[in-house]
């Protein structure tokens, strides 16, 4: 997996050292959560065991998982990565610190990471977003994605209660 650049951000592998960060800037936070499919971090070391899963999937050629950094300051922001592939189309996930919201980074990364996969040679590109969070929705639309449906996702029972998704499709030009 190679690191991807843009204007202001670096795309990289993430590190072992990253969890302080991670669980402080966005993985603790419920805003940051809310429309996400896992529950907030109640602690560090919460971080610190998905982390071993994170570092452990770098060994899979497949593994596209990214560290957002500004490039300015050196500050981890957020991560995007390929939570996988459905019928030969990777599927994309986000998530950034609120601190960091409304300044089009996640637009910037959505895109470069876009841009790498239709390099590799994939065809489409496939998103989701909580149909009440109008910022990821717009992320996704300013990064040139066309919605193709909504559906209903309710989850396993015990956790957060069913939503609308917004589905959407990037095609290579």
């Amino acid at each position: 997996m190679k690191e991807l650049q843009t204007g202001r951000l670096l795309l990289r592998r993430l590190r072992r050292e990253d969890v302080p960060r991670i669980f402080s800037c966005w993985a603790s936070d419920p805003a940051v959560t809310k429309y996400l499919t896992w529950q907030p971090h109640e602690s560090e070391e919460t971080t610190h065991k998905i982390m071993d899963l994170w570092l452990a999937a770098y060994d899979k050629p497949e593994t596209r998982r990214y560290g957002i950094e500004l490039k300015d300051s050196g500050e981890l922001i957020g991560m995007i990565d390929v939570v996988q592939i459905a019928n030969g189309e990777p599927v994309i996930g986000y998530c950034s610190g609120r601190a960091y919201w409304g300044n089009g980074y996640m637009t910037e990364a959505l895109r470069a990471l876009c841009d790498a996969l239709f390099e590799e040679g994939y065809p489409s590109i496939y998103i989701e977003a909580v149909d009440e969070n109008t910022g990821s929705n717009r992320v996704i639309q300013k990064a040139g994605f066309s919605f193709v449906g909504s559906r209903v996702h309710t989850p396993p029972a015990g956790e957060k209660s069913p939503v609308t998704l917004n589905c959407y499709r990037l095609k290579r030009a």
